[in-house]
């Protein structure tokens, strides 16, 4: 063995290198995942706390997607409900109110009873008592207006009392539905046909007579059904619709053969460039 004084100071040196070489070789192991640029730190160090945020993520995801088909099923309901608030079956009773007007003053609407409104789909005929107005002279005609269904419909002033002519009137009302739907109401003042005289004669005598309140008069209720298809709307939905078709596949069939269409154009200038002898072969 050497003495210390004979050895050279560069072994020592290169000693020193290779142990210090040899601890910085000892170390990256424990920071390989730290330097790595793909290593993600938080699946490394937090898998749990990763694993609860998912969890409450998808929570979250399911509350939020039940609350939208709660509100959905609730609108849907609102919607069930409010069409069957208004549709009507047959046989049911069809509301009404009238409203009179005499010497430029009008009542209040008032509603008929039962028995004296339209039923669903049922022809008929009702008698409706007609009050004496106030300050009724006589010099003035008596007109009066209706409210038909929920829908309020309405009808116009009709002229009752006080017209030309010794007849009786009659209202004559017209309601058009289909399905459950009551789409319209006209109505108009006719004469009492001779038969309907026939057989109620006291409504003649009473109405005729001035001095008799309150005056009935019969109303005639006929219902008039239309067809849930309509043809002709039909017929242009199906035209619009094909239009809109056949324009959207045009389109479609242009922009997948683009690309041809431009090397067609290409190919078509080209020869029509090319000289008459064509291009010379090159050997």
């Amino acid at each position: 063995m050497l003495p210390k004084s004979l050895v050279r100071p560069e072994s020592r040196t290169g000693f020193q290198k290779k142990r210090r070489t040899g601890s910085r070789l000892s170390k990256p192991r424990a920071s390989i995942h730290c330097v790595e640029p793909f290593c993600n730190s938080e699946q490394t160090l937090q898998p749990g706390l990763l694993r609860q945020e998912r969890s409450l993520d998808m929570s979250r995801d399911c509350r939020v997607d039940s609350n939208l088909r709660t509100v959905i099923s609730v609108l849907f309901f609102a919607l069930f409900m409010a069409s069957k608030s208004v549709a009507y079956r047959p046989g049911d009773i069809v509301p009404m109110s009238k409203m009179g007007q005499y010497h430029s003053s009008r009542t209040v609407w008032h509603d008929l009873i039962g028995r004296q409104c339209p039923i669903f789909a049922v022809n008929r005929e009702v008698l409706i008592p007609i009050p004496k107005p106030t300050g009724y002279t006589g010099a003035d005609p008596y007109k009066i207006s209706f409210q038909v269904g929920r829908e309020k419909f309405m009808i116009p002033w009709l002229l009752l009392i006080n017209r030309k002519g010794p007849e009786v009137p009659m209202i004559d009302i017209h309601l058009r539905y289909s399905g459950p739907d009551l789409l319209g109401v006209t109505a108009k003042i006719v004469d009492m046909p001779h038969h309907y005289v026939e057989i109620h004669p006291d409504i003649r005598k009473q109405f005729l007579d001035p001095q008799h309140w309150p005056k009935h008069v019969l109303v005639r209720y006929t219902w008039v059904e239309q067809s849930e298809i309509d043809v002709n709307a039909g017929f242009y939905v199906l035209l619009g619709s094909g239009l809109l078709l056949s324009f959207v596949l045009s389109i479609y069939i242009l922009q997948s053969s683009q690309d041809k269409l431009a090397r067609f154009v290409k190919e078509t200038v080209a020869e029509s460039s090319m000289p008459a002898g064509g291009i010379a072969k090159v050997e």
